[in-house]
Parts: C-alpha cells; sequence; structure tokens
C-alpha cells in the first residue's frame, strides 16, 4: 500500500490550488483526477469571471473567501503572468420597477466589504457603453475575466515545482476511514488496475462527485452528506462583435444571476448560463433555448440581431438547493463538523469558486495543517 501526505480527490481549479499550498508546506501530495485532463467540468465550463463579492450573504463563505481570493487572485495572476483584465462590470436595471434591487445589492456589498460600487443614472452609464439600454446601472470596477485553463496550468506548475504528483486517468472507486488515516482504492481508468493509497490527510474537491465520494467512504456518517443538485447552465454566442468592453448583468434571478453578458480576453462575447434543472451530466446545448436568449438580452441590449446567436457550451453547478430555495453557502466539512480527522469534503463549490480558489486552498490548508499562515 502506497503511503503519502496528503491526497486531493479532483484536479479542477480548488484541487489544484490547494496541492499548490499543502506542496508549499513540504508535504507529499498526490493529485488524483478520473479524466483525462485537468480541469474539464466546472472549472473550464463558466463565465471565467473574477467576482468582486456582491451578491453573497454578509459573513458567508462565499462572501468572504469571494472578497479576500479576489485580491489574491488578481495578485497572483499579475505575478504569474496569466492572462486577465480587470475590466469592471455594470449591473443594469431595466424598468424602474428592478431600480430598489440595485440599492439593495449596493447595501449587501458594502456589509461584505465590497465598497467600491457606484449607482449610475441611464445617461453615466450611456457614456461608459452607448449601446447599452437601462434606467439605472451598478459599476462595479472591480469585476474581471481570467483565462481559467491558463489559471489552472500555473497552479499545477507551482505544485508540481513544490514536488506535487499529479495522477490522471485515476477514478477513486471508495474507501475506508480507519484510525489516524484513510485508505483510499482507486482504479486506473484505462486498464481497471487498482490499488490503495493510505493518506493522514484527504481533501476531497472532485466536484460534481465530491457528495458521492464521501458517500463512498466507509466510516463517514452519511448525516453529514447534503443533497446535490444539477444545475445546467447553457452559454450562447453571437455571430456580430458585441459593442461592450465591461460585461453586463441584468438584476439576479432565482437560482442565477440571469442572462449576462460575458467577454474573454479577445473581446468576444457570450451570453448566459440560464438555469436548466437536469439529473444528468449532459452538456448538450439545446439551440431551441436561444429564443429566450433573445428575449433576455434585449432588455439590455435591444439591436441585438436577429438568428446573431447560437450554440456555444454549457457547465453544470453542482448546487445544494433547487429550485425556489435560496442559494446555498460554500460547505467546506472537516473534524470539528464530521469528526474525522485528516478529512477535508468540499460540497457545492460552484461560482464565486473560480475567484475564491486561492482563498479555499488557504482555508483548507489551515484546517489541516494548524498555524501555517
Amino acid at each position: 500500500m502506497e503511503q503519502v501526505d496528503c491526497v486531493i480527490a479532483g484536479a479542477g481549479v480548488i484541487g489544484l490550488a490547494v496541492a499548490r499550498r499543502l506542496a508549499a508546506l513540504g508535504l507529499e501530495t498526490l493529485v488524483l483526477e478520473a479524466a483525462d485532463a485537468i480541469g474539464t467540468e466546472t472549472s473550464s465550463r463558466n463565465s471565467e469571471v473574477i467576482h468582486a463579492g456582491i451578491y453573497y450573504p454578509e459573513g458567508s463563505l462565499k462572501a468572504r473567501l469571494c472578497v479576500g481570493g479576489r485580491e489574491m487572485l488578481y495578485r497572483y495572476c499579475a505575478e504569474r503572468s496569466v492572462p486577465h483584465r480587470r475590466c469592471g462590470k455594470l449591473i443594469v436595471a431595466t424598468d424602474e420597477a428592478q431600480e430598489p434591487v440595485l440599492s439593495s445589492i449596493r447595501a449587501n456589498a458594502a456589509a461584505c466589504g465590497v465598497d467600491d460600487l457606484r449607482l449610475l443614472n441611464p445617461a453615466e452609464a450611456r457614456a461608459l457603453e452607448p449601446a447599452l439600454h437601462c434606467t439605472a446601472a451598478l459599476l462595479s470596477p472591480s469585476t474581471g475575466i481570467v483565462d481559467s485553463h491558463a489559471l489552472m496550468l500555473a497552479l499545477l506548475a507551482d505544485a508540481e515545482n513544490r514536488g506535487a504528483v499529479l495522477s490522471l486517468n485515476t477514478r477513486i472507486a471508495g474507501g475506508r476511514i480507519e484510525s489516524g488515516r484513510i485508505v483510499l482504492e482507486t482504479a486506473d481508468t484505462a486498464s481497471g488496475e487498482r490499488f490503495e493509497i493510505a493518506t493522514p490527510r484527504f481533501v476531497n474537491a472532485a466536484g460534481l462527485g465530491a457528495v458521492a465520494l464521501a458517500g463512498a467512504l466507509v466510516g463517514f456518517d452519511r448525516k453529514f452528506l447534503p443533497a446535490l443538485r444539477y444545475a445546467k447552465g447553457n452559454y450562447f454566442s453571437t455571430t456580430d462583435r458585441a459593442p461592450f468592453s465591461r460585461l453586463i448583468y441584468p438584476v439576479p434571478e432565482p437560482g442565477g444571476l440571469g442572462v449576462h453578458l460575458t467577454l474573454d480576453l479577445g473581446g468576444t462575447a457570450r451570453f448566459g448560463p440560464d438555469v436548466e434543472w437536469t439529473d444528468s451530466l449532459d452538456y448538450r446545448v439545446d439551440p431551441a433555448r436561444g429564443k429566450r436568449f433573445y428575449d433576455a438580452i434585449r432588455q439590455y441590449w435591444p439591436d441585438l440581431a436577429d438568428d446573431s446567436l447560437q450554440p456555444a457550451y454549457s457547465g453544470i453547478r453542482p448546487k445544494l438547493s433547487g429550485p425556489g430555495e435560496a442559494n446555498s453557502d460554500f460547505v467546506i466539512q472537516d473534524a470539528t463538523t464530521h469528526g474525522s480527522a485528516g478529512l477535508v469534503n468540499l460540497f457545492g463549490i460552484e461560482s464565486p469558486g473560480l475567484t475564491s480558489s486561492l482563498a479555499i486552498a488557504e482555508h483548507v490548508t489551515r484546517s489541516l495543517a494548524p498555524g501555517t499562515r
């Protein structure tokens, strides 16, 4: 049986950030990934937005880790030459009935430590984005965009330079919690060959599979398993270049932030995500959903041309709340919650997980290696 100081399940942005941090402490660190490449699920199927930390309840993990993680991420990207841009965004009200929502968003953001939002009237908003239609807007100058794959490659390089090892095509089939250690049964996804690894520290960063993985650990009390829901978000792109230099967000809707306009680092616009509750990991985008996209986008960009949208991609968020329920917070479980020493479960790490990745890594590290700073 192999013995290693730390094992991390999942080579998405969270798992890689945690690996980088633990390896920096001199701990022998192994990252196990069932796919044949890093970041193939949630980490690469999102809007690639660096969030300011505006929408989340005061004191929540999402608020604290997003606000702290945002500046950590900007610094890291600058230091490691990861492509990114602090482009800013506008949250827009498209009728007077929505304007009080902007005020409540601004107040909530201030309570969470985001104090740079500025309320704009229609003329001020159009001075920034002439093609925009709104009755009022909030400007968030701290919002940005990042190349998520370049970020993950940088995190992986840092981890490997500190001695961490990545094992692709390696599925964790199960495991058991023993006194002082966790024994994991792994399987090679190509050959089916199985082997066991023992570790005193195990970080379950398996994203969409995190709840199932924790449930497969013999000795883990199932009462600590949350109900996981899949919220599929579909994205569309436009055949025409959108006349915006900032991200454009409507006021939030139940389950998400509405069909917003984001930009990649080349300036290409993409729209989404919408919210489609599903029970399967099916990433196909139904072109018929584009009809609703036209109606939503034209609320703030009335000049969107007919037949200009095309399916782009989709992502699936590991949500811990369902339709009609308030959005759940991140769940980061360690021994203080479930009583199993050395085990950290990361459940419901959806948006703003990308922005929060470095802060989440610090949080996990403090749990597994108390006294670290």
